[in-house]
């Protein structure tokens, strides 16, 4: 008696990535036809679809319920409205080309995590975007994956498991900055820093730190002065650094919002910028090129990352489809970039 044959499983996505010998993001992305992909690496993933005879899984996407496929945009109160204008306006562009639904959940001031998990698990979502300072809470990331409900974060401090991440080299782009200034002559900078609760600002500050110390610059304390990335914390630490017995000559702050706001504190003083004094930013946000004088800013890819975030999840989900497993999908890290425009110029005095 002739034994039937074992049904052969299809290909899964996973397999046209190891055969491309491209990550399972990348294998995503070309046969979803996006951009970020150099053309060997399509069309190496194009030939191993053709090889393997991979057809993605729409049909399970189609059977899977709405429910299954909401993701949902996690943001607190200290998330300024600028860069999560960024991060929506990225997300928002990429879910419909992965078959997502975005939602976006604030969560409430003083809200515990189960009470936020609670939250997101009544709009029925599938999978959460966390950015900063969310995804650093430990508490928050474990309550979610313990429902099942797959994370991205957005410039989590360090690798956590179980979660996917997307984000840039925040310190090595402060140092970046600070060696720019330093190259104009400026020995004598002020640090605002951003909300302690995120951990970008610490790596930024370190970033500061570590560039001047390189340089064998020392550093006056009373040249770092607190903020919490919002505009009206920026006219409190501009107003402190201005009105030492020794001001610096520049102030790097860590957030487009707060180096907005040592601007109008120098005009409201009558000082020239960057005439006096030169004063850069962190984000690039649309405020960043819409103020006078426009701000030389580190230029942080929010929209790419929101972009990426949504892609991460897209792929875990049809890894999930294809019977990949649960396994992550791993890190994107996005370049930055200098951008300078007119807020920065040599020192007046040394």
């Amino acid at each position: 008696m002739m034994q039937k044959a074992a049904k052969k499983k299809p290909p899964t996505i996973r397999e046209v990535a190891a055969r491309a010998g491209v990550s399972m993001m990348t294998a995503s992305r070309a046969i979803n036809g996006k951009a970020l992909v150099s053309a060997k690496s399509q069309q190496a993933v194009e030939q191993a679809v053709k090889d393997l005879g991979y057809v993605p899984n729409a049909s399970a996407r189609a059977l899977v319920g709405s429910a299954d496929r909401r993701v949902a945009l996690l943001h607190s109160n200290s998330t300024t409205s600028a860069y999560l204008g960024e991060l929506l306006l990225g997300a928002l562009g990429e879910a419909p080309q992965r078959h997502l639904h975005l939602v976006v959940e604030q969560c409430a001031p003083g809200a515990f995590a189960k009470e936020i998990v609670d939250q997101v698990s009544k709009a029925h979502v599938a999978g959460v975007i966390l950015p900063p300072p969310l995804c650093d809470w430990a508490e928050l990331v474990e309550a979610l994956q313990a429902r099942e409900i797959a994370v991205v974060g957005i410039a989590p401090d360090g690798d956590v498991p179980g979660m996917l991440a997307v984000g840039t080299d925040d310190r090595h782009a402060a140092y970046d900055l600070t060696r720019h200034l330093i190259d104009l002559g400026h020995r004598q900078i002020g640090f605002i820093s951003g909300n302690i609760r995120h951990r970008a600002s610490a790596r930024r500050l370190q970033g500061f730190r570590d560039c001047l110390a390189d340089r064998g610059i020392r550093l006056d304390e009373r040249w770092i002065v607190p903020g919490d990335f919002s505009y009206r914390s920026g006219l409190d630490a501009a107003e402190q650094l201005l009105s030492l017995d020794t001001p610096p000559s520049a102030i790097f702050a860590c957030n487009d919002d707060m180096a907005a706001a040592a601007i109008t504190v120098a005009h409201q003083r009558r000082i020239n910028v960057p005439g006096d004094i030169t004063i850069c930013g962190f984000d690039d946000t649309p405020l960043a090129s819409a103020i006078w004088p426009a701000l030389t800013t580190i230029r942080q890819p929010i929209r790419d990352m929101a972009r990426e975030a949504i892609g991460l999840l897209g792929a875990h989900f049809s890894s999930q489809d294809d019977g990949a497993g649960e396994e992550a999908l791993g890190r994107v890290k996005l370049d930055y970039q200098l951008i300078r425009r007119q807020s920065d110029a040599v020192p007046s005095r040394h």
